[in-house]
């Protein structure tokens, strides 16, 4: 392969890692950004069910514990959906994960087969160079030796 193709198959292979990285990145901060959400309403609800507790103790009557009681069931689907759209962001993130590991591993093999192409172009260049020495060493000792 010549050395622009692997120089441009290099090029492309790392635009494709950078975007996995920039993929995984995103859903690695939503899966954090849920977790966050989850622990929110988590708090809220505890800190609801104080009041709750806080205005039971002073008398509370029916409608009004039925509106903190709906409340509060409220609060328990919204962590059941952040749940599972944390899960969600949890596969995508390993997902990601996993293609960027893949991909880097693309990268490193097409980074060897360049580092190997360098080499038989350098060895090619040192003989070239040899065999051009020798020459000019031989013609040199040709020319005092007629004399």
């Amino acid at each position: 392969m010549a050395k622009t193709q692997l120089d441009t198959l290099l090029k492309y292979e790392q635009e494709k890692v950078d975007r996995c990285a920039e993929q995984l990145k995103i859903a690695e901060n939503e899966y954090q950004q849920n977790i966050t959400r989850l622990q929110g309403v988590a708090d809220y609800r505890l800190e609801y069910m104080k009041r709750l507790s806080q205005r039971a103790e002073q008398g509370l009557d029916s409608a009004t514990y039925s509106h903190y009681h709906a409340f509060i069931a409220k609060l328990d689907q919204a962590s059941s959906q952040v749940e599972i759209a944390m899960h969600q962001a949890k596969a995508l993130a390993e997902q990601s994960k996993s293609l960027w590991l893949k991909q880097r591993q693309k990268l490193k093999a097409v980074q060897s087969l360049q580092e190997q192409r360098m080499k038989k172009l350098n060895l090619a260049e040192q003989k070239r160079e040899q065999k051009m020495f020798d020459e000019i060493a031989t013609q040199q000792f040709i020319r005092r030796n007629i004399r």
